[in-house]
């Protein structure tokens, strides 16, 4: 009797080991069906399957060749799901450049005198580096620099010239005197004042100083124009972020704009509400136009003014603060904002996007950081990688500087840029990838 008892026990034993088993072995089926659905719409596509990547494939085609009915059509479910929101997922990523490639140009406009002209290249280079949208240049020049302009550029690659649009204009004032708007603080710097009068026909545009270089695309500053409320019609980042070593808060002798002034090197402006706008001013209660506010302003502040054009800038904002958009200081970044010890705290946790190298650091050792940037650039062949001929020169270049005062902060000048040309890589080599046939 014991020993039927215990043979009976075993039966059991081995039953239920023997039902565990079988039920385990049917649970574990789902798993690598879903793992297929998982690889199929992106990974195989995209890039060559890793070694364990094709073994999971391999396991899973094998567990499913006789999946269980139910089984079998949960997986056709899952994978009709996965392909809907494989799609779904790249009508939200990659529209969002298409968009901005058929949208209309982007303007940009710079002025250009003296000795200015491989500076000024440089600029458009950097700009076309990493844009997305068609850039339309208007480049004001002196008559002598003009057909070098037009010379250089059109020796630019194909693939380069492509992406842009330029025009040259001569330098023009269309009130006052022009010789002496000519001599106003740098030569010919005064001549943005006058582009909401000779671009008629377009509607905004970004002004930058020759001395700027992108970090980053330009159509991310140019979005700042989303942000504008209705009666902003401009945009200017601060002259300083510290008051008590700026500028304008220490000497001006005339008002300025807030708290600190604004610097004009990196301005959008809405050219449309400016060309439509009276500015309130301490001349004319009523208000004036932007045009015949221009003269009456300079005659009055003249000998009270130092940064010229800017000045003027600074003057007309004071009196219509609600008029601009103060954009932060990493997209306007000057030696002041490190020479002093880094007070932009915008580029110390994003890095720098627009480069401004006033002061003529480009050009001298004063401050090297400034100028390792702009020499990489100005010497990077078009269509070379990026990485290799760009940001790495960069990188390796910028060891010798970190005993400067604005070399300290390498991260500050490389965040930005290494960030950019990862983008940059990853739309035009990941994105655009196709598996050999």
């Amino acid at each position: 009797m014991r020993i039927h008892c215990r043979v009976l026990v075993l039966a059991l034993c081995l039953g239920v080991f023997l039902l565990l088993y079988f039920l385990g072995g049917n649970t574990a089926d789902e798993p690598l069906l879903k793992q297929v659905v998982i690889l199929k719409p992106e990974e195989k596509r995209n890039s060559s399957p890793s070694p364990s990547e094709l073994g999971r494939d391999v396991a899973a085609k094998f567990a499913a060749k006789k999946p269980p009915l139910k089984a079998r059509k949960e997986g056709k479910a899952v994978i009709k799901v996965a392909n809907a929101k494989s799609k779904q997922r790249s009508n939200v990523g990659r529209p969002v450049t298409k968009r901005a490639r058929a949208g209309e140009d982007m303007h940009l406009a710079v002025v250009a005198c003296g000795n200015r002209l491989d500076e000024t290249l440089t600029m458009v280079k950097s700009a076309l580096l990493f844009s997305l949208k068609k850039i339309t240049f208007h480049i004001f020049a002196e008559d002598p620099l003009a057909p070098l302009f037009e010379e250089r550029l059109k020796q630019w690659p194909r693939s380069v010239t492509a992406k842009f649009h330029f025009t040259i204009y001569p330098i023009t004032f269309s009130v006052g005197d022009a010789e002496e708007w000519k001599k106003l603080f740098k030569p010919c710097a005064a001549q943005r004042l006058f582009l909401p009068v000779i671009l008629k026909d377009v509607d905004s545009l970004l002004y930058v100083d020759t001395d700027v270089l992108f970090l980053r695309p330009m159509d991310d500053v140019w979005s700042f124009f989303k942000a504008f409320n209705s009666s902003q019609l401009a945009a200017m980042a601060p002259e300083h972020e510290v008051p008590k070593i700026g500028w304008y808060s220490r000497f001006a002798r005339h008002p300025f704009y807030g708290v600190t002034g604004v610097n004009s090197g990196v301005m959008l402006m809405n050219l449309t509400r400016i060309r439509s706008t009276l500015f309130k001013n301490s001349m004319i209660p009523s208000g004036l136009s932007w045009e015949d506010l221009l003269n009456p302003l300079y005659q009055k502040y003249k000998n009270h003014i130092t940064w010229g054009d800017q000045d003027l800038l600074n003057i007309i904002f004071h009196y219509n603060p609600e008029c601009l958009f103060i954009f932060p200081c990493q997209w306007n970044y000057r030696p002041d904002h490190c020479m002093y010890g880094s007070n932009c705290k915008g580029a110390e946790q994003e890095g720098v996007s627009i480069l401004h190298g006033n002061r003529g650091v480009y050009h001298d050792d004063k401050q090297p950081a400034f100028k390792v940037v702009y020499d990489a650039i100005r010497d990077y062949p078009f269509e070379d990688n990026m990485f290799q001929s760009l940001f790495y020169p960069i990188q390796t270049k910028f060891l010798d500087t970190v005993n400067t005062l604005c070399g300290r902060i390498p991260q500050v000048f490389l965040k930005q840029i290494e960030k950019t040309m990862r983008k940059v890589f990853e739309d035009k080599v990941i994105r655009h990838a196709r598996p050999r046939k």
